[in-house]
């Protein structure tokens, strides 16, 4: 179904449209896009507890010091719907089990462009269960985490649209899956960290802090994975089997590594979430996917609470790559070297051994009337590229500016406006400029205009 999109995309051409979007849910969406990117919320569990501190314990301050608030527990104000469920939660939290129940559901209606106008309903159902093994049985900085999504509903972009960027991270095909099954081992005092299991990439890779609040589904996973990789790459709703490292050697650097399984829809042909329909594939047999990435902290926050806090606006700065070791067809050209629109074409594209994109990302906060106002300005940007002739998109670029907190007792609402641009590869653009030449050849032909023969 995929394929099939990507080349209705490339070879025909339409109006810019209008989408009208209303969202709700029990919590914001995360945002990936390899049929959609909704990546759901974040595991839960809560991180490892902090190693024990070498200073001496306070005394006499700290039996002064006023307890905190108790949560607040009214229906509009707790952050849980449920809230601690006649005790079940809290109970369970003793044990280290930390539930999380999360839905979110869409009605987006296209008013003008695309190929239909109509609306669409579209939800997704995410239920994820963290166990921290310290408390559990006992083994310190250990996390598990299992996380099932049901979606459901229908698919605005692939029915009405026919984009590459999806209007929305939810839009995914319906059905039931298991998304990630993961296990994290905390070392060297919580400066590394291994993660192994069933992985979604878009929870840790290429993301922006600031993009985050913005729905369409390259803001998360962007468009040039979504169409570059084999099934989109291990993003929601898929992911791979894999190891993840994570070094912090300071507060201001971290360093993210790993390895996973190149095509998390495994062997065939068709539609990659229907190959992999329930997500129980656990597929090692394909190619390998490497991806790595570095980050740069500015004036980041104390992990001491107590500390104060830094007076420098902070900002966070990415640089990754990723590698593919699977062959991938060229765009343009067969494999005698004739453009793949030429008549004379054997229809068989050229193969390329591997694949690969370098990609940065920049959250930057410009503005706050003070270190503890929740009130600020963020600005991000994204962009990557990969090589124009095996690849569908060999450029993209996400750009916005938001606003938290604008209005006085809503702290966390974000308010923001942000642009996504995606570059048809080189080779496949110069395929479509072939076939539209040929097109209007053919037309002047039947219209009895003598023409030259066209060599490609």
């Amino acid at each position: 179904m995929k394929k099939n999109l990507k080349t209705k995309l490339l070879f025909s051409g339409g109006p810019i449209g209008l989408t009208v979007l209303l969202s709700l849910g029990a919590g914001a969406p995360a945002l990936a896009q390899t049929s959609g990117e909704a990546a759901p919320s974040a595991p839960a569990v809560p991180p490892p507890e902090a190693a024990p501190s070498s200073a001496p314990a306070a005394t006499d301050n700290a039996a002064t010091t006023a307890p905190a608030p108790p949560a607040p527990a009214g229906f509009w104000d707790r952050s849980n719907l449920l809230g601690d469920i006649g005790g079940l939660r809290p109970w369970l939290g003793n044990y280290g089990v930390t539930l999380g129940l999360q839905e979110t559901s869409e009605y987006m209606n296209n008013l003008s462009g695309g190929i239909h106008r109509s609306g669409a309903y579209d939800g997704l159902t995410e239920f994820s269960m963290g166990v921290d093994t310290q408390k559990a049985f006992g083994l310190p900085g250990g996390i598990f985490n299992v996380s099932g999504l049901q979606i459901h509903g229908t698919n605005l972009t692939q029915r009405n649209l026919q984009t590459l960027q999806f209007a929305t991270g939810v839009e995914a095909d319906s059905t039931t899956r298991l998304w990630e099954l993961w296990y994290q081992q905390s070392l060297l005092g919580g400066k590394v960290d291994v993660k192994v299991g069933q992985q979604s990439l878009d929870q840790e890779f290429m993301v922006s802090q600031y993009a985050g609040a913005f729905m369409n589904a390259t803001f998360g996973w962007s468009v040039l994975p979504s169409a570059d990789l084999p099934a989109g790459g291990p993003a929601y709703p898929l992911s791979s089997l894999g190891i993840r490292v994570r070094a912090s050697p300071s507060q201001s650097w971290t360093v993210l590594a790993g390895v996973f399984d190149g095509n998390p829809a495994g062997n065939g042909v068709g539609d990659p979430q229907q190959l992999n329909a329930h997500g129980t594939n656990f597929n090692l047999h394909d190619s390998a996917l490497f991806i790595g990435e570095v980050q740069y902290a500015l004036n980041p926050a104390s992990s001491d609470p107590a500390a104060p806090k830094p007076t420098g606006l902070p900002g966070i700065y990415k640089l990754g790559f990723w590698y593919n070791t699977q062959t991938f067809p060229d765009q343009g050209f067969d494999n005698t070297g004739l453009s793949l629109a030429s008549p004379q074409s054997t229809g068989i594209p050229a193969s390329h051994r591997g694949d690969y994109s370098v990609y940065a990302v920049a959250d930057q906060m410009v503005w706050r009337p003070s270190a503890d106002s929740p009130q600020s300005v963020g600005v991000f940007a994204r962009i990557m590229g990969a090589p124009g002739d095996r690849n569908l998109v060999d450029l993209g670029v996400n750009a916005g500016v938001t606003l938290k907190a604008p209005f006085k007792g809503r702290d966390n609402d974000v308010v923001g406006v942000a642009v996504g641009y995606a570059k048809i590869g080189s080779h496949a653009e110069g395929t479509r400029s072939v076939r539209r030449v040929a097109l209007r050849i053919r037309t002047t032909r039947r219209n009895g205009s003598a023409t030259k023969p066209l060599l490609v």
